[in-house]
């Protein structure tokens, strides 16, 4: 009740003002990064709330540590940790459901989307005490210039950090293009590259042939080369391309050896092809398969970028 009574009509607008701004750091990463996030009513409550709840903790940051009360900063800690077990939360989930996918997502994407869930939470929190701090440096001289200089400062510190954390996607490192498919007997080619000799009934070779769709994933450089080639990459690209078209039998992805070439063909319940070249070059670049340029070029390194 003493700390109600010390806040004054600007405190609280300065503390709504940094609430908002944080909120909606946490609603605009959910729409920019549409694939970490699950399209159910649910899971967006959720995220929201956790992004409100973020928001607050660094909102009431600066007042707390103005006023001397430096216990307070401590529920900081708690947030960390909170994330972190909504992180932990999120990857066993997404696991639990791999059976239940066209394909599974494979662990490595499954990590890599459940640091996003906890990251775009500290987005969340920076941007509200980025808008708060701003705020109460100006306070002083105009209160309304102050809190549109901190909706500023705080809009800035968003962006910057989501281009910071946000990775490359497969569509920067290598070139999507439609394959050609061709039976010959029981083996299946794309492009005149061998894809896999499973096709043995009539059936299965009638399907690919008239309800198939194929793509080709060509490495810009070395480097691009050396990523692709990562399984839980390729397992990632297999998932998406899949998961935005269905799949109504066979899936393959193979890796021709001698031009680095990815091949992904299946035949899809949805027959768009452009939809599913779209979702592979929107596949993130996983952090355990992506490669640094700068020590790329080291010694014992590739000189290639």
């Amino acid at each position: 009740m003493e700390a109600l009574k010390m806040l004054n009509s600007q405190d609280i607008y300065i503390i709504s003002t940094g609430i908002i701004m944080g909120t909606i750091a946490r609603i605009a990463t959910l729409k920019v990064d549409f694939r970490q996030v699950p399209s159910y009513p649910t899971a967006y409550f959720n995220n929201i709330f956790l992004g409100f709840v973020a928001a607050t903790l660094g909102s009431v940051a600066i007042p707390a540590i103005l006023t001397g009360d430096f216990v307070a900063v401590t529920f900081l800690t708690v947030a960390v940790q909170q994330f972190r077990d909504v992180r932990v939360a999120e990857r066993e989930s997404l696991g639990k459901l791999e059976h239940t996918e066209y394909t599974q997502r494979g662990e490595a994407y499954i990590d890599g989307i459940a640091k996003t869930f906890e990251s775009r939470n500290y987005i969340a929190l920076i941007t509200s005490l980025v808008t708060v701090f701003v705020i109460e440096m100006l306070r002083k001289n105009n209160m309304i210039i102050a809190i549109l200089c901190g909706v500023a400062a705080g809009a800035a510190a968003m962006i910057l950090i989501y281009r910071f954390t946000k990775g490359k996607t497969v569509g920067e490192i290598c070139d999507v293009s439609p394959g050609q498919i061709e039976v010959r007997g029981s083996e299946l080619f794309v492009d005149g590259m061998y894809v896999t000799n499973y096709l043995g009934t009539d059936r299965s070779r009638e399907l690919f042939l008239k309800e198939g769709i194929a793509m080709v994933l060509t490495p810009k450089d070395h480097k691009s080369n050396i990523t692709l080639e990562n399984y839980g990459q390729r397992q990632a690209i297999l998932f998406e391309a899949v998961c935005i078209v269905g799949v109504k039998r066979y899936k393959f992805i193979r890796r021709n050896f001698e031009t680095g070439k990815i091949i992904i063909s299946f035949i899809p319940i949805d027959n768009d092809l452009e939809k599913a070249i779209k979702a592979v070059k929107h596949t993130p670049i996983l952090e355990n398969s992506r490669k640094i340029g700068r020590i790329m070029k080291s010694s014992g390194g590739s000189q290639d970028e």
